[in-house]
């Protein structure tokens, strides 16, 4: 039994025995169709009927275009019709047109990113089990442009005859009646089957479409549709675009509140100090207002540069307009508007920025950051980075990590360790520290938070106009961004193998050539990758090039997880404490000892990060300013997720600790540990291991981890 008939088996109706059609009367409209049996049943309020739905479209179309009321076609399928024939659309048409070349459909991926992303993992699961039942899923974006499509292989080798493949054009203004063009004209679920198409070259088909809508202001992103040969045909194929569409919906609305989060916390984090009564906006990288307070309806318009209605969602702004208008980051402003900017930059490459309006005759806010004390035992030199600690482990990387800086040629280099351990931090400590490259930028690249597509234009470039999107100026990549400093290249592991040898070329020769462009151009940048994958095992594997391994490694720091650095916890409390209290003008949180003692012996698989959520939390709820064992999460209370004796394989009480033999385990056992801890919530998870959702998806996929393992 394949997939479609196990889903149609479980919720399925009866169906009334058909009988045979005119095979003359179909070979005129149809010829693909000969060979199918005739189906009835119930569809919605009416019961479909191959024969009597082609006589009501044929006298549709000859008989000025009116539907008798005794056709048993539904009143969803007349609607369309009219529409199709009131809007032009050739009733003998045998494909969708296709929206444009290749450049167009980059332009595509780039504006439907967030969509795609949200769409990939449910897209990968049901895809596998579409293999072989001739049905394929489709992903249209709010046009209705086909962005993506999985299933069968033979079936989506058979929609390149009328165009259902990626850059086909399904809206209703551009092909009639289909399940992806009607969802999105009616915002509905819809089942459009066989002949109740519009054009006759597509009635060999039925589809099934679902609108996805965006979390944030309910509009349709696009559409999930179902599309095969009439066969594959069951009045529940809906239930599943429907779920498809929800699991969709629901990763986007996860991600925007990730996002909103993350950008609240870069506010509070590197933004001026503000008080209560200051208004507040927060805007992501595409202007729309993740959080407001204090905020009039008289400055919303002022920032909007255009009044908005009663009622209305709040308007998405221009970014890069409000710079313009008000000034950048340098103090200026409009007159008569007090507003000071401050950009908001996520490790992941993402953007935002924040508007702070300073109350009544408060004046103007300085743009200094905040300076927050710091423990007495810093492992840095003055001046750098915050790196705190003053464990064997932790001092020796830091000294590595100055040798390289120190070294006058541009090595590259490569940091190792697990997720939340801080490479970010050491790869400034190597940056700020040259003596060179530290005059120059420090540009950071998440590699994991990049499309394969648009990966090489991140890199190296594009000149003007390269393609269908690109910016009129032409753009430089990262390269050319940080020429004279410094390149920092975050989980580089994720870099697509296709890639990988352009970016050794650029190592090797020291020159990037822009897309479009035929000049070379030289650069002298130093490389400092990050990973927590084990990259000698990848490569080993064929995941990763090897010539591109050993190129980046010739140096390579590996950076202590916090477990191995237990004396360190308290110098991190104490450093996130009086972070977090500065932030919020308190008094810093008072530790007992035996609730430090049971920091120090917690095992930390989100290291730094994770202890750094910990106290932020316990800054929101803690009950009182003094901190006991009781106030701290279940699971660092439990005595089985104490430290092991020693740094190699054991046993604490009755619990076996595994041995790890590489980064790859050790990331693999934490994911367990924290699924275990929060008993398989993925967003406890992701906020427990300091990480996003999207990229826990990921890392769970790449371990082949299922939260229902525990």
């Amino acid at each position: 039994m394949n997939w479609i008939d196990f889903m149609a088996r479980t919720t399925r109706d009866s169906f009334p025995p058909g009988e045979h059609e005119d095979a003359a009367h179909l070979h005129r409209v149809l010829p693909s169709q000969l060979d199918r049996e005739p189906q009835h049943f119930q569809l919605d309020e009416v019961a479909y009927d191959d024969r009597r739905t082609m006589r009501a479209w044929e006298d549709f179309l000859t008989c000025g275009r009116e539907i008798k009321t005794d056709t048993l076609v539904r009143r969803t399928i007349q609607d369309s019709w009219s529409r199709s024939a009131s809007g032009g659309i050739d009733a003998n048409g045998t494909e969708a047109p296709v929206c444009g070349d290749d450049s167009e459909i980059e332009r595509l991926t780039l504006a439907n990113a967030e969509l795609l992303s949200a769409a990939r993992r449910p897209f990968s699961t049901i895809g596998r089990m579409l293999d072989g039942t001739g049905a394929m899923l489709v992903l249209a974006d709010q046009d209705g442009v086909m962005i993506d499509a999985v299933g069968d292989r033979k079936i989506l080798h058979d929609g390149r005859d009328i165009n259902l493949a990626i850059g086909g054009k399904w809206n209703e203004d551009a092909v009639g009646t289909n399940g992806i063009g009607t969802a999105l004209w009616t915002g509905e679920p819809v089942v459009v089957h066989a002949a109740e198409h519009f054009c006759a070259g597509i009635k060999s088909w039925t589809c099934a479409g679902a609108p996805i809508r965006d979390p944030f202001d309910g509009s349709i992103m696009g559409v999930v549709d179902l599309s095969g040969h009439p066969s594959i045909f069951k009045p529940h194929n809906v239930a599943l675009v429907m779920a498809t569409a929800r699991e969709i919906e629901k990763i986007l609305d996860d991600n925007q509140k990730d996002e909103r989060s993350r950008l609240l916390e870069a506010f509070i984090n590197l933004a001026p100090r503000y008080e209560g009564a200051d208004g507040l906006m927060i805007l992501n990288e595409r202007g729309r207002i993740v959080y407001s307070n204090n905020v009039s309806r008289r400055l919303m318009e002022e920032i909007a540069l255009s009044p908005f209605e009663d009622g209305e969602i709040l308007p998405e702004l221009d970014i890069k307009r409000i710079e313009r208008a008000y000034g950048a980051l340098d103090g200026a402003a409009r007159p008569g508007l007090d507003l000071h900017l401050n950009q908001l930059a996520l490790d992941d490459g993402r953007r935002g920025m924040a508007l702070v309006f300073p109350a009544a005759g408060k004046g103007r806010k300085s743009s200094a950051p905040v300076a927050f004390p710091a423990p007495s035992r810093l492992a840095r030199p003055a001046g750098g980075p915050n790196i705190v600690g003053q464990s064997p482990a932790l001092l020796e990387a830091v000294d590595q990590a100055l040798s390289v800086a120190a070294s006058p040629a541009t090595t590259s280099l490569l940091i190792e360790g697990e997720t939340g351990v801080g490479k970010e931090l050491f790869a400034r400590l190597v940056h700020e520290g040259g003596g060179a490259s530290a005059k120059g930028a420090f540009v950071a690249l998440n590699c994991g938070a990049v499309t394969k597509e648009l990966f090489g234009s991140e890199l190296f470039g594009h000149a003007a106009g390269a393609y269908t999107g690109a910016s009129r100026e032409g753009r430089a990549g990262v390269f050319e961004q940080a020429e004279g400093g410094t390149l920092s290249l975050d989980e580089i592991g994720e870099m697509p193998l296709d890639i990988q040898p352009f970016l050794l070329r650029v190592l090797e020769e020291r020159v990037v050539r822009r897309i479009g462009e035929a000049r070379n151009r030289p650069v002298n940048v130093r490389l400092i990758a990050s990973t927590n994958r084990d990259l000698r095992a990848e490569s080993d594997a064929g995941r990763f090039r090897r010539d591109l391994y050993y190129r980046i490694s010739a140096v390579s720091i590996r950076v202590p997880a916090l477990r191995d650095r237990a004396e360190d916890v308290p110098l991190l409390v104490d450093h996130f404490n009086r972070r977090f209290a500065g932030s919020a003008g308190c008094d810093p949180l008072m530790f007992s000892g035996a609730a430090l003692d049971c920091l120090m012996a917690y095992r930390w698989p989100g290291n730094v990060r994770e202890l750094r959520n910990l106290v932020d939390r316990l800054h929101v709820l803690a009950r009182t300013r003094h901190i006991d064992v009781g106030d701290l999460p279940p699971e660092i209370q439990s005595p089985s997720t104490l430290t092991p004796p020693s740094p190699g394989c054991g046993t604490v009480g009755d619990s076996a600790v595994p041995c790890l033999a590489s980064f790859a385990d050790a990331e693999r056992e934490a994911l367990r540990q924290a699924l275990s801890a929060e008993e398989g919530n993925l967003s406890r998870v992701a906020r427990r291991l300091g990480i996003s959702r999207p990229t826990l998806y990921r890392k769970l996929h790449q371990y082949g981890i299922s939260r229902q393992f525990v």
